[in-house]
């Protein structure tokens, strides 16, 4: 079924993102891998081929461009090409709004070069060890101390931990105030007291740094406030249809490629003189995974195109998400002949 969504300059920027994976990632995956970090220079280099930022205004060295589908492209092309440890998805798509919308001329002028160059990559900081994304439940305090903040408290699970310069720490200003007493703080690079932990060992994505972060008396200037005072809660909530739709993306890609992987080998793997794909239990796993794949696409397809009209809602970016991530799970029995690595099943 001919995808309807993407025009011939999407396609372009998808030739482009495929050249930079094979150039600046796939040779160096392996290595990042073992490392459980990436380099910094492949941030460098894709900030050069301009893949961050894309929605940025041109003033500050952005694509100047809010339409998604290039997002969803950059989501599509990473995730086929097994490479989720550079994440730009994060950069350009959650961190990168919050810049856009609710920092000040100046702040603008202080950070939006550098992260659309990859001179500074970006993490938002909110899950702690006690109270995972609960908002209400968070425990990480600034309090005001005239011209500055002092930041004291702990983050985990924080993508980006080890590698980010700059971070936007989701903190409580005002105790009483419970999910509504929140403010987002911007903790940079060397300010004293802000510490990283252990860059987490995780069962995948081991190229994508993961990490603890700490913060003992953290001195943040009042510059650094993003957004209104204990305006956390509606900020993080605003951009919420932009994340599903990420995760969405990245989902839907995952499954389409695992769906061919699985195609090409049934086709080459002979089992009692012949291949595999001559079986007919076989042909009908394929038919069912391609089915699945080809209705979550349409359905992920029109919220795509939706969300770059804005005109997306909540409860459609939701399903997509839930849809994306269901279709690549393995929720039922293997293809029984089939390599552990690439069963969709089971």
């Amino acid at each position: 079924m001919k995808r309807q969504i993407f025009t011939a300059d999407h396609e372009a920027f998808r030739e482009t993102v495929r050249t930079f994976l094979a150039k600046e990632v796939t040779p160096h995956y392996a290595q990042w891998e073992q490392d459980g970090i990436v380099s910094r220079d492949a941030w460098r280099a894709a900030g050069r081929q301009g893949l961050l930022g894309l929605s940025v205004p041109e003033e500050y060295g952005g694509g100047g461009n809010p339409d998604f589908r290039y997002s969803a492209v950059l989501a599509e092309e990473f995730t086929r090409a097994g490479a989720p440890g550079l994440a730009v998805g994060l950069h350009n798509d959650i961190v990168g709004p919050h810049l856009t919308t609710l920092a000040t001329d100046e702040q603008k002028r202080r950070w939006l070069p550098g992260f659309c160059s990859g001179e500074i990559i970006t993490a938002i900081a909110m899950t702690e060890p006690d109270a995972g994304s609960d908002l209400q439940g968070i425990r990480t305090t600034a309090t005001d101390h005239g011209d500055h903040w002092i930041l004291n408290g702990s983050k985990t699970f924080i993508p980006n931990g080890i590698l980010a310069d700059l971070v936007i720490v989701v903190a409580r200003t005002t105790p009483e105030g419970g999910a509504h007493g929140l403010s987002l703080l911007v903790v940079e690079r060397g300010m004293d007291g802000f510490e990283r932990g252990r860059n987490l060992d995780k069962i995948g994505q081991k190229a994508q740094d993961t990490a603890e972060l700490f913060f003992h008396d953290v001195r943040v200037p009042k510059k650094n406030l993003l957004g209104e005072l204990n305006g956390a809660f509606v900020h993080l909530m605003t951009h919420l249809a932009q994340e599903r739709m990420g995760i969405a993306v990245a989902g839907i890609a995952g499954a389409e490629h695992l769906l061919e992987i699985t195609t090409r080998y049934v086709k080459e793997r002979e089992a009692f003189g012949r291949p595999l794909a001559r079986l007919q239990h076989i042909r009908f796993e394929i038919a069912e995974m391609a089915t699945e794949c080809a209705v979550t696409r349409a359905f992920l397809d029109r919220c795509t195109a939706d969300h770059s009209a804005g005109e997306l809602d909540a409860v459609h970016a939701s399903m997509a998400k839930w849809m994306g991530h269901r279709t690549a799970q393995t929720r039922r029995r293997p293809l029984s002949a089939t390599p552990r690595r690439i069963r969709l099943h089971g």
